[in-house]
């Protein structure tokens, strides 16, 4: 059967998707080695986008590897609730309908319309997944709340409890007026603002400040111990004029002032800045609100701004000073890091609030045969190297973002989501999942999302029941994420996971990069340059789009993505398909599934692809082994586009060995199969090999065919390498019909391959013929050179000059770049995208260079 013309994507992948679904192939298969890999949950509310996709890509190339390797894979797929976002986006709905917030519709009512959202929504992210062709365990598919993962979610914040490792408190809070909820400290993101910096007499003090309407409570004057122009005013009281009359301010000193910052000397809001929470818990001082939660100025604080946003009430409290006399100046350019909310963009306001936290830092948790603190055990594991993290780089800012960890603000001010399992009744509080009985009242928040997600690993396999799923699959083998949750998730997994069920969550971390537009900018629908994955399938197919996100990628490096680079990875699958269209015109009643294996090295070129794909066997093995996937992927890819079709195809038209044809397309479409497995899949189909290619054994690698003796078609192809290279130096055509004579001791590979030489290398050959026409001779080997035939008015020697002027300009432009890379300021401070173009400029020009160096010398061999 001859395949069609074109692999038509649009009309086989949801068919082929189907077959899959429908033969339970995605289902694990028993074995005695067990691989597992749970996938991030995207939002049930979300849609596909291009991070979902890279992730979901590596991680099906895993599980399809490892599945042909014949392990017993689960590929557990799920949804997260997204508490916040998905909130947020009921309620929006819910008031531009109706013009009611969450209060007028009520707890209960909201959470009927939340899960009927939900309900609808979720089907169009497991579609869009599917149209990647994630090779999932669909009947284990799970989602955050399901009954028995929100069981074990409550079960987990009780035995935490009761282990003293959970506590309430009235704390300094991240909280996001906007949100109207608290924020944990890695959920926020800092941007740069430009702002006034305003200077204020305050009593026998100047004192700075950017947020002056903080200010009303104000009465502590803190300075450092040691800085001579305070040193007599520590311990002192003084009478103040200020923003609403005379108040009474005292100085005390603290080593945590910066002498060098402002005038150094600062007043402090407790109730609204963490520094200053810790400073006043210190010294026992009061702590005082002076902004509400919808981030405006409390009436009872002021008379004259309470009611006032901060805006607002920042302007009034500057014009009051200044007719006080009170303002000495303002500098317009201070710069300074705002903290925001990364999920809805809104300023943090810090507040001071009753909330649950985890507490980091106690010793309270058995791990190890070891009483240890949370802290002790997320180091521990990764530094041990139970926990593998790729790239190793990301080590290093693991270990300081855990240092530096302070306690979890687990309680979110939301209604959707895990309700705190905790009960209230006049003073008393009992933490539990049931009622305790009448009278008690149960918490009105929800548990931070990631608390849930930091359970995924072994919820989803069913915990706390013990059951087969959990004993064979966890620890899982791999969790492939964004490099940009590490802490979120990563860490947070980590935690939980060696809490509740004494094991690391996995063994091996895998952190993929932004993917970024052609110019490593960030994609943003308001730039115009982001791309819809989904209308890239529709455009160019699934096995395309797939290629394009992992070959070309690094772990935790920028992936740039562009329609061009996808629409080139489209070629590739034509090639792959038109490589098996080739051998289908010429199977006839060829047997695909009874090759000879002993006819497979009957020629030279038999036994030189052969070697090629053995080789590449073992490269592919080892680097997917190794995770590195783009290397993996572009080394089938060489192979594919040049070894098999460019040459051996070429070579051996006129001699074609079926046993080696179909032998080296079927293995080649199992290593490919990961990559695209759509195309794959309908070749293997349609040439009538048996079973189901994704269930198909990997190849073994064999040691005795990589190392068959291929020196002739190895000379061959030096040669045609020769011809082509003297054809660019020349800027002659790749399809130029150049005259070429071959000098050579091996005349019987060249005399049979002649037409496929002409061919591949765009020339007319001539073999050991002497000539009176002026040459430009090339060396190939000991054994052979080429001469390029020159029209007799070819002036040798004005070309020798000609060339080296311009290597001579190319080599100071060398110098230029050189000088401007070894300069560490220049690497260190210029943007990245600009000194990686300075690189690629460099190794552009050295190209050149060389390739006019060999110009030069063979034409100075040809005088």
């Amino acid at each position: 059967m001859t395949l069609e013309k074109n692999f038509d994507f649009n009309k086989f992948e949801d068919q082929i998707y189907q077959r899959w679904l429908e033969n339970k192939c995605f289902n694990p298969i028993e074995s005695d080695k067990q691989y597992s890999i749970v996938m991030p949950p995207p939002n049930a509310t979300g849609i596909l986008h291009l991070g979902h996709s890279i992730g979901l890509t590596i991680q099906d190339i895993m599980v399809r590897f490892k599945r042909m390797q014949g392990y017993e894979t689960l590929y557990i797929p799920g949804t997260d609730h997204a508490a916040i976002a998905t909130q947020s986006k009921v309620e929006g709905i819910i008031f531009k309908e109706t013009g009611q917030t969450r209060h007028d519709v009520g707890r209960e009512n909201l959470l009927k319309e939340i899960d009927k959202f939900v309900k609808q929504s979720q089907e169009t992210i497991i579609k869009q997944t599917m149209k990647m062709g994630t090779s999932c365990s669909w009947d284990h598919l799970k989602f955050t709340l399901d009954k028995n993962i929100s069981d074990a979610v409550l079960q987990t914040f009780t035995n935490l409890y009761k282990d003293d490792l959970i506590y309430r408190k009235g704390r300094i809070t991240n909280w996001d007026p906007n949100m109207q909820t608290t924020v944990s400290d890695d959920e926020l993101e800092y941007v740069d603002e430009t702002t006034d910096f305003y200077y204020f007499q305050f009593g026998p003090v100047v004192i700075g400040t950017a947020r002056p309407e903080t200010k009303f409570k104000d009465e502590v004057i803190v300075v450092h111990p040691q800085d001579e122009r305070y040193k007599h005013l520590i311990g002192e009281t003084f009478e103040v004029d200020w923003i609403e009359g005379k108040i009474t301010a005292k100085v005390i000193a603290d080593d945590c002032i910066d002498m060098e910052l402002g005038t150094g000397a600062m007043t402090i809001t407790p109730a609204h800045s963490q520094i200053d929470f810790e400073l006043a818990e210190k010294h026992n001082l009061k702590i005082e609100k002076i902004i509400n939660l919808e981030g405006k100025i409390l009436e009872e604080v002021s008379t004259t701004c309470g009611g006032l946003t901060i805006k607002e009430a920042r302007k009034k409290v500057v014009k009051i000073l200044d007719e006080k006399g009170l303002l000495v100046k303002t500098d317009h350019k201070y710069k300074h890091s705002v903290p925001v909310n990364y999920r809805g963009g809104g300023i943090i306001e810090p507040q001071v609030l009753d909330q649950w936290y985890l507490d980091v830092n106690k010793p309270n948790v058995d791990f190890d045969g070891e009483k240890l603190s949370f802290k002790q055990i997320m180091l521990k594991v990764v530094e041990d190297g139970r926990i593998a993290i790729n790239p190793s780089r990301f080590n290093k800012i693991y270990f300081h973002w855990i240092n530096n960890l302070r306690d979890w603000c687990l309680s979110r001010q939301i209604w959707y989501g895990h309700r705190i399992p905790a009960w209230y009744k006049g003073d008393e509080i009992k933490v539990q999942k049931d009622s305790p009985g009448s009278g008690w009242k149960q918490d009105p928040d929800t548990l931070d999302t990631w608390f849930s997600a930091g359970m995924w690993t072994f919820t989803t396999l069913g915990y706390p029941e013990a059951n087969e799923l959990l004993e064979k699959f966890h620890p899982t083998s791999l969790l492939e994420t964004g490099h940009d949750i590490l802490f979120f998730w990563v860490a947070r997994m980590i935690l939980l996971t060696t809490y509740a069920t004494k094991q690391i969550p996995f063994k091996d971390v895998y952190l993929h990069g932004m993917v970024t537009d052609k110019k490593g900018k960030k994609m943003s629908k308001s730039k115009g340059n982001g791309i819809d994955p989904l209308e890239m399938i529709e455009k160019y197919g699934a096995d395309a789009l797939r290629l394009s996100l992992v070959i070309g990628s690094t772990a935790g490096e920028k992936t740039k993505l562009y329609e061009e680079k996808i629409a080139s990875y489209r070629n590739f699958v034509t090639k792959v398909w038109n490589s098996a269209r080739f051998a289908s015109m010429n199977l006839d009643d060829f047997d695909v599934n009874n090759i000879n294996l002993e006819n497979l090295t009957k020629n030279e070129a038999d036994k030189w692809i052969i070697k090629k794909l053995h080789k590449l066997i073992q490269n592919s093995t080892e680097n997917l082994e190794k995770m590195k996937i783009s290397d993996c992927g572009s080394q089938i890819y060489e192979f594919l586009w040049n070894d098999f079709c460019s040459w051996y195809l070429e070579i051996s038209k006129t001699n074609l060995n079926l046993d080696t044809l179909v032998y080296t397309l079927k293995n080649v479409l199992i290593l490919l199969h990961p990559y695209m497995p759509f195309a794959t899949s309908q070749i293997w189909e349609e040439l009538g090999i048996k079973g189901e290619l994704m269930l198909e054994s990997w190849p073994e690698f064999n040691k005795e065919f990589a190392e068959l003796n291929t020196e002739k078609i190895d000379d061959l192809c030096a040669t045609i390498n020769g011809i082509r290279s003297l054809k660019s130096e020349f800027s002659l055509q790749t399809n130029n019909k150049v005259e070429i004579n071959i000098n050579t001791n091996g005349t019987e590979i060249y005399e049979v391959n002649q037409k496929a030489i002409q061919k591949i290398a765009g020339c007319i050959l001539n073999i050991n013929q002497t000539t009176d026409k002026k040459f430009i001779n090339k060396v190939v080997n000991s054994q052979t050179q080429i001469n390029l035939i020159l029209d007799q008015d070819f002036d040798i020697e004005k070309e020798i000059q000609k060339s080296q002027k311009n290597a001579s300009k190319l080599e100071g432009q060398i110098k230029g770049i050189q000088a401007r890379l070894s300069n560490e300021k220049y690497v260190a401070n210029a943007p990245k995208e600009l000194v990686n173009e300075s690189k690629s400029q460099l190794e552009e020009l050295n190209k050149q260079h060389n390739l006019l160096l060999d110009k030069i010398k063979n034409l100075q061999n040809s005088l």
